[in-house]
């Protein structure tokens, strides 16, 4: 049987303990939790931008733009839908461009190599109407995102958020769980996600996230990702 003491997790003075989530440590040792979770976005770091992709696909630059572009994310998606009417573009002329992207360079191995030492969560503001042949690629991880409302000729009329701020929400309720989380990603809306996180990682972001958020460390390659992750991590890992 595991002991109370054992299943304390976090830093310095604060600290979580099973049945007692207001305790405090005695000294200010690293103390190890005994499961991490690993949060990362799914687009622009583990798949291609499916809204710049199907700008591509239609030559309609507008819908290039992402949240790396407009932090609010309502204002992005009103915009978006605004466009596909405009355009006569429905659900389907999405899924079809969706279903010709392929996972970016590494990032199957890198899911693969992190699922072996976390568990792993997607959190996304993508769609489960979008995610499906994405997610079969990086062999179905767990994901939490969005849903899409169409009317019956396919046109999107409108879209279901999960929740307001769904992304660090979900990092809280981990911790609520006493899960220590490590998270990556790479926009805007990522931001409070990583600042909730016991530690947060900027993966391929802009330099305005970056110039803007120097408290996170940035990389830009899968191996530099995993060296971070194990520096996060309060557990003796290795590549």
């Amino acid at each position: 049987m595991v002991s109370k003491s054992a299943l304390r997790c976090g830093f310095g003075l604060e600290s979580l303990e099973f049945g007692n989530p207001f305790a405090r440590s005695t000294n200010n040792t690293k103390m190890e939790c005994l499961v991490e979770i690993a949060c990362l976005d799914l687009e622009g770091v583990l798949v291609p931008e499916i809204w710049i992709a199907f700008a591509e696909k239609t030559g309609i630059e507008a819908l290039r733009a992402t949240t790396r572009d407009i932090p609010d994310y309502d204002v992005l998606m009103k915009q978006r839908l605004r466009i596909l009417d405009e355009h006569g573009l429905k659900l389907a002329d999405i899924q079809a461009v969706i279903a010709t992207l392929k996972p970016l360079d590494g990032a199957v191995e890198f899911v693969n190599w992190l699922r072996e030492r976390f568990q792993v969560v997607i959190l996304s503001d993508t769609f489960y109407e979008f995610s499906q042949p994405l997610m079969r690629q990086l062999g179905f991880p767990t994901l939490l995102c969005h849903r899409l409302i169409t009317d019956e000729t396919d046109r999107v009329v409108s879209y279901q958020l999960r929740q307001k701020d769904p992304k660090r929400q979900s990092v809280l309720a981990f911790k609520s769980l006493y899960y220590r989380v490590i998270a990556a990603g790479d926009s805007y809306n990522d931001t409070s996600m990583l600042g909730e996180a016991d530690q947060g990682i900027l993966f391929h972001a802009p330099d305005n996230v970056i110039r803007e958020f120097p408290q996170f460390p940035a990389v830009h390659t899968f191996e530099a990702l995993k060296q971070e992750f194990i520096k996060a991590s309060n557990r003796s890992l290795s590549l």
